[in-house]
């Protein structure tokens, strides 16, 4: 029992946390192509589609921090054994995300976020991008070390745990290099269409400020449609990964469809032989969230990959309701789908935690049941709080427009004045944010 609660506690957290990443990964790379065009050009539009999507950016990041420090407490609250096994291994990368990737990240984000009008506009770009190359060095250290988990090269048994040997083979693992090519444009395509439909949204409502917006969403439509089209074609090549590294899973995902490799129940049995009695069989569940993702990336990424790009190059998209509406509509499901492909990769190796070598239930912490379900309550409870509170800000800043952003901007401060003169607020100094 205590087990599977850690389990619900540990898919519940991260799933929530990883809808924070996919924005923040996919936002990231949209706001600095604005800046860099904004460095180039110097056009106030530019400028303002910065300040307006990159706030969005800023309240989506700062609160997936705070997902994100709360969900390093699980490893050692509920996980102990995997650390004591595997530490020594996937360790190594988890210590290079959070040393090099987070720390160099979160600096200069406060530089760019503190360096408006304090900076050259070039250098308050390139701040920026270091932020984005920084965030997606975090995905390669991360998956590096879910990689192990699903597929462990690179080291050796030694007594009761692994040691790392091969540096070289844990940074090429295929099924780590193989997600990291699939979920790059997975975030890409997610944060187009939410960019778009956040314009769509204003031009439904009949916007004034029609340039900002047609060219918001221009800009969410072309990533969109062109990250969509590698968001299938990497799809198929990290099946092709699963099957070779866990076939069962593979079997389980296709059924009937599978081709003429062995049965589930053949692979089964060849599990049973090789590691001892027991269930190697992935929950049932997994294959009909599989069927959601792949229908959801069909009809987004395969059959409508072309309408984003000739929804960006013809501006009659603004007044056609239907296109917009549907633009709106999409928001949510690439969300949806990513979430779902999650759940698929990581639920679909169980029963282990590293693939052959740790099942679950060694790897728990020898917690109680009244403990467990203690901290699952309150970490979920915190978790879609944080979530909630999220969706809310960026919600009432994107239905308020750019007018509303305050990154960049300048807010009056009271000018000190002598004993027994009366202050008048909006004179003297501004302070810029």
């Amino acid at each position: 029992m205590a087990v599977d609660l850690a389990r619900l506690q540990f898919a519940i957290t991260t799933s929530l946390h990883f809808l924070f990443v996919i924005l923040t990964l996919g936002l990231g790379p949209l706001v600095a192509i604005m800046e860099t065009r904004f460095a180039l050009t110097g056009k106030p539009v530019f400028e303002r589609m910065t300040r307006f999507w990159g706030q969005i950016y800023v309240i989506n990041y700062v609160l997936g921090i705070l997902v994100g420090l709360s969900l390093e407490f699980q490893f050692g609250m509920n996980w102990s054994g995997l650390t004591h096994f595997a530490g020594d291994v996937f360790g190594t990368s988890l210590a290079m995300e959070t040393l090099v990737a987070f720390f160099v990240e979160s600096t200069f984000l406060g530089i760019w976020i503190f360096g408006w009008g304090k900076l050259p506009r070039a250098v308050h770009a390139a701040v920026f991008w270091v932020v984005v190359l920084t965030a997606y060095t975090s995905v390669f250290w991360i998956l590096t070390a879910n990689g192990f988990l699903q597929h462990p090269v690179g080291h050796r048994v030694q007594g009761d745990h692994l040691e790392l040997v091969d540096y070289g083979a844990l940074l090429t693992n295929e099924a780590a290099t193989s997600a990291i090519m699939h979920i790059i444009p997975v975030v890409l395509a997610t944060a187009g269409f939410f960019v778009a439909g956040v314009s769509a949204w204003h031009f439904r409502r009949g916007t004034e400020d029609v340039e900002f917006f047609r060219r918001s969403m221009k800009l969410g439509l072309v990533v969109a449609g062109v990250a969509g089209f590698f968001v299938a074609a990497t799809g198929y090549s990290q099946l092709d990964v699963v099957q070779k590294i866990q076939p069962i899973k593979w079997a389980l995902l296709w059924g009937e469809d599978s081709g003429t490799g062995p049965t589930l129940e053949q692979l089964q049995a060849q599990a049973v032989a090789r590691y001892g009695p027991g269930d190697y069989t992935p929950p049932e569940w997994v294959a009909p969230t599989f069927k959601v993702m792949t229908y959801i990336g069909s009809f987004l990424f395969e059959y409508l990959f072309w309408l984003p790009l000739v929804m960006a190059i013809k501006t009659w998209v603004e007044r056609r309701p239907l296109l917009l509406r549907l633009l709106v509509w999409i928001i949510p499901i690439p969300f949806v789908a990513a979430i779902a492909g999650w759940l698929v990769r990581e639920v679909g190796r169980q029963p282990w935690l590293v693939y052959g070598y740790l099942r679950t239930e060694d790897g728990a912490s020898p917690v109680g049941t009244a403990s467990v379900l203690t901290s699952l309550i309150l970490f979920s409870v915190l978790f879609v709080a944080l979530a909630v509170v999220d969706y809310l800000l960026i919600a009432r800043l994107a239905r308020s427009g750019p007018d509303a952003a305050v990154l960049g901007g300048t807010l009056p401060v009271t000018e000190p004045v002598a004993e027994g003169e009366a202050g008048r607020p909006g004179d003297g100094r501004l302070l810029r944010l």
